[in-house]
């Protein structure tokens, strides 16, 4: 299963996540994904329920306390004060991956800074 972990800002549009997600398609070989993932709050913003829906597939949350329990390679201060991990993009996809998730593409940032994505699979 390939999942792809999605953080946003309030500002951004279905551009940026989808910039965000060429990206980070670009850096694997295979583009077919399961699921869309960001923090459960995330997930029910009209921008990432759009975004899943062009996709085609699930729109999944992930808690706050799950994404805490994920370690990621990409470290950012202010991610780490909010969800209590290093990269939203690289923790939601790997906690909705599951257990044995490993991460095929690490955090890339769309060209307007307004998404990150990151790639795991199970």
């Amino acid at each position: 299963m390939k999942v792809v972990g999605i953080g946003f800002r309030a500002a951004a549009d279905l551009a940026s996540l989808q910039d965000a997600l060429q990206q980070v398609l670009d850096v694997s070989d295979d583009v077919r994904i399961d699921a869309v993932v960001t923090e459960a709050a995330k997930a029910r913003e009209a921008v990432f329920r759009e975004f899943a829906q062009v996709l085609g597939v699930p729109g999944l949350g992930v808690t706050v306390e799950d994404l805490g329990q994920m370690i990621t390679p990409t470290q950012s201060e202010r991610i780490q004060d909010r969800f209590g991990t290093g990269s939203l993009a690289e923790a939601a996809a790997l906690a909705a991956a599951g257990p044995q998730a490993r991460l095929v593409a690490p955090r890339v940032v769309s060209r307007d800074g307004m998404a990150t994505a990151a790639l795991a699979e199970s």
